[in-house]
This record gives C-alpha cells, sequence and structure tokens, in this order.
C-alpha cells in the first residue's frame, strides 16, 4: 500500500515539510467534513504536465457520501477538475461552475487552495450532493457557516492550528454538540447535543443569547484563548458528569470572527477509566502480596535447613527456596504493571544475578550472561519458564564444572510464532550415551514437565557442537 508521502513525492515532488503540511490537514480535516456535509478530496499537482491526484480522501458523518469507491491514487488531466486547476494556478477559492454529474447525482465542488512557503501544495475540494438540498434547518445553516470560515482559514493557511497534538481520540465531533459564539463569547447557537451536555453539568437556563462567563465553569480560560484566536481543549466536571470541549476560534486575516465550541459528554467513560484503574492497582496489590507470601515462606525454608543436620535434606530445602524465589520475581515484575505481561528480560537477568551469587563456589567462580530479548510475555508463560531457567542454570552449575568454573551464557530468541531459550556451558558436558529422558536429574525432570506441560514445548540437552560443554535448549510456541 502506499503511503501519502510516497504518493506526494512521486506525484508531485513535494518536500517533506509540505508533506507534513498536508498531513496536519489531513488528522483534522474531519471536522470541515462534517460541517459541509460533504465529502473532502485532496489534491496534489504534477508541475511540469498539470496532472491531479487524488492523495486523500474523507467522508462525512453528517451526510451520505457521493463518493462509494475509494478514489485514493486515481488521476485526472487539468481539464477534467477545471475548478481544482485554477486553485493551483490562481491561489483563490474557486466555486463557481455548473453541478457535475458523473456520478449520478448533481454535485457542486468548491475547490479550496493550501498554501504553504508562498506555494500552492494541495488543493481540498468539497463535494456536495444537490439532490438532497431542502430548505435548510437553523443548525444546518450554523454548519454551512463555520463550514466556510474554516474554508477560508485552510485557504489562509491558518487551519489547522499549527501546535496541536493531531492524535485526538477523545476529541469531540461535529455531532457530538457544538455552539457558535461571537468574539465576545456570546453563544448564538447550541446544537441539542451541546444543550445537553451543559444540563448535566447544572446549567438548567437556556444558553444561547448569554456569555460564556454567565454559566461556563471554565470561562477565563475559554475567553483568553477565543480574544487570542488559540485553541482550546479543556475538561470540565461538574455534578458527577464530565464534559469535553474543544474551542476552535475562526478568524479572518488577524481577526477573530468568533469561535466553534465542540463538546463531548464522557461521563459514563471517565466513570469506566477510573473502575479500570481501580482494578489495575488491585490487581497489582494482589501480586505484591503473593510476592510477600512466597518471600516469607522461602525465609521459613531456609530457616529450616539451617537447623537440617541432614545435608541432603538441606540441599532439597535449599532447591525449593530458589524455585519458590524464582515465582516471587515474576510477580514482584507484575506487581509493577498493570498489565497481565512481564518483561521477561527483566525476570531473566534478576533471576540469573540472584542464582550468580546464591549457586557459585568461590573456589570455582562461574561467570553468568544473558544475550537476546524475549520481550513481554504473559504472566502464565513467564512464570514456568523463570522455573525452567532455574531449573537449567542450577543444573550447569552443579554439574558442569566439577573441578574448576567456566562460564554460563542464556540466550533468548523471540521469533514471529516461537521463543527459543538456550543455556550453554563451557563445563564438562554430558555422557555420550546420555539421554534426557531415562537418564535427567530431578531438576532436569522439573524443567522437562514444565516446558511440555504448562508450555507445550519441547526441551533437548546434548553436548556443545563447538568446544565443550552442554547445551540445553527450551523450544516455546508463541501466539503471533
Amino acid at each position: 500500500m502506499t503511503s501519502l508521502r510516497e504518493l506526494v513525492e512521486e506525484r508531485a515532488g513535494l518536500d517533506d515539510a509540505s508533506v507534513d503540511t498536508l498531513q496536519a490537514i489531513l488528522s483534522d480535516w474531519q471536522i470541515l467534513a462534517d460541517l459541509s456535509f460533504s465529502d473532502l478530496l485532496m489534491f496534489c499537482r504534477d508541475p511540469e504536465s498539470g496532472q491531479l491526484t487524488v492523495i486523500a480522501q474523507m467522508r462525512p458523518y453528517t451526510a451520505q457520501t457521493v463518493y462509494h469507491e475509494d478514489l485514493v491514487g486515481r488521476t485526472y488531466e487539468a481539464t477534467e477538475r477545471p475548478q481544482v486547476t485554477r486553485a493551483f494556478l490562481d491561489g483563490e477559492i474557486v466555486r463557481d461552475g455548473d453541478p457535475d454529474w458523473s456520478t449520478g447525482v448533481p454535485v457542486r465542488e468548491e475547490a479550496i487552495p493550501v498554501p504553504f512557503d508562498g506555494r500552492i501544495i494541495g488543493v481540498v475540494t468539497r463535494e456536495g450532493n444537490l439532490s438532497t438540498v431542502r430548505a435548510p434547518s437553523e443548525l444546518e445553516l450554523t454548519y454551512y457557516q463555520a463550514a466556510n470560515d474554516l474554508s477560508h482559514m485552510l485557504a489562509e493557511g491558518s487551519f489547522p492550528f499549527p501546535g496541536e497534538d493531531p492524535e485526538r481520540e477523545l476529541a469531540p465531533r461535529v455531532g457530538d454538540g457544538m455552539m457558535r459564539i461571537d468574539a465576545t463569547g456570546v453563544v448564538n447557537y447550541a446544537s441539542p447535543n451541546a444543550v445537553s451536555a451543559y444540563r448535566r453539568l447544572g446549567v438548567v437556563d437556556n444558553i444561547v443569547g448569554r456569555n460564556l462567563e454567565l454559566f461556563d465553569l471554565d470561562d477565563q480560560a475559554v475567553l483568553e484563548a477565543l480574544a487570542d484566536g488559540e485553541p482550546l481543549e479543556s475538561e470540565v466536571e461538574a455534578r458527577g458528569a464530565v464534559v469535553l470541549r474543544r474551542l476552535l476560534p475562526l478568524t479572518r486575516g488577524h481577526h477573530v470572527l468568533g469561535g466553534l465550541m465542540l463538546v463531548r459528554e464522557v461521563t459514563e467513560l471517565r466513570r469506566h477509566e477510573r473502575l479500570l484503574l481501580y482494578k489495575d492497582a488491585t490487581i497489582r496489590e494482589i501480586h505484591h502480596r503473593v510476592k510477600n507470601n512466597l518471600q516469607t515462606v522461602a525465609s521459613l525454608l531456609r530457616l529450616q535447613s539451617r537447623r537440617m543436620t541432614n545435608e541432603e535434606s538441606a540441599q532439597a530445602l535449599a532447591e525449593s527456596v530458589r524455585r519458590i524465589s524464582s515465582i516471587a520475581l515474576v510477580h514482584e515484575t507484575l506487581s509493577q504493571d498493570s498489565r497481565q505481561r512481564v518483561s521477561f528480560d527483566k525476570v531473566a537477568q534478576r533471576l540469573i544475578d540472584m542464582l550468580a551469587i546464591g549457586l557459585t563456589d568461590p573456589t570455582r567462580p562461574v561467570e553468568m550472561e544473558l544475550e537476546g530479548s524475549a520481550g513481554e510475555l504473559p504472566a502464565e508463560v513467564a512464570t514456568p519458564l523463570a522455573l525452567v531457567l532455574s531449573e537449567l542454570l542450577q543444573n550447569s552449575v552443579e554439574h558442569a564444572f566439577v573441578h574448576e568454573g567456566g562460564a554460563v551464557t542464556v540466550v533468548l530468541d523471540r521469533r514471529s510464532a516461537s521463543l527459543h531459550l538456550e543455556v550453554h556451558d563451557d563445563g564438562v558436558g554430558v555422557p555420550e550415551q546420555w539421554r534426557l529422558e531415562s537418564d535427567a536429574n530431578l531438576g532436569l525432570r522439573i524443567a522437562m514437565t514444565l516446558v511440555e506441560s504448562e508450555l507445550g514445548g519441547t526441551l533437548e540437552v546434548r553436548r556443545s557442537e563447538i568446544g565443550q560443554g552442554t547445551v540445553c535448549e527450551a523450544v516455546l510456541p508463541l501466539p503471533r
């Protein structure tokens, strides 16, 4: 799929700054489409041939679309779109011309030039279906008037507003609620949805004909932004209701004509967000308590092991402490993040650091190193995988370095549908005829059971093909 940047560079040869300007318009031109009850098309022009190319398309939410097919990438000769060509050449809005019947319905076209750095880099057309024309309501007349004001601002280069964040998932749309205010802050028109939003905030009187300072909960900021000709996004809350507002100053030259206030009532949305935050905090607290309880159990086992006179029993308790500590590491990570996913790289590194201190003999020092990355894993994968890594590391330290120390390397390799975990050492290596199914010790059997039963993967233990040592490789399937 060709991106806007690639299409513009190929068909019009525009530089990056010009493309960024066009991208900024696309991030905010839904408002113009809805106010106009029209489809919007954006054109670029080949400076040599004059050929026109549609580089973007927007359909309105407030009316039926004129173009059911996607026109992006379609090219026209200059004579096929004379109004667009005139807008490119003259740099002015072109509104005259007979309706176009090529789509089967009469379409009135208006071409709006997009200036940048002293030249016209694009043209936006407003294309409305004339077959639905009737006596417009007050709401429709207000929409059309605001659309004309925004069209002039687009032709002047003052819309969209510079410096605004293009990412507005919750930003109010025209249909959510709209007020037209004059330059002093008096409301000339308010749509039914806008009136309802303010009623939720406790404003029961008629707001049309009144100044914002008499009823708005954040009037000072709004009036200051309106006077300066600067956009403003804000959120107000009262009587258990939450309303988002977006002020769009309407200007002509350097003169402020008034403003367009879009409002959206988001009470339920904010309530659900707060519930999610509460649940996330509760889940983190549960993981924190589980981690603390596991550490308490580990401490009790550690105390018990110190009282053991039987060396084999003390060693078994010490191994249990390490296994419990491995699980506690995962829960500690989960307690710091609201998502039920774990950065396994951090868990693996902390596990390596913990075992490097608790397992190695000063007379036979073993260096442990982590390579690669596993990324984020679900908690139900990370917990058994941490136990597997713990068992493999303990097995290497205890059996690979009988007479002297060495090195153990953990390699994490995440692929499109699987995760490969390798633990390889440069120790004595497993015997030639050694088999995992029949000759494995308890630690390796635990690791094999976890890999095959809990994780649905495979575990292989083999002599290193390069030099000496042993390679333990676990392959786990992951959802794509």
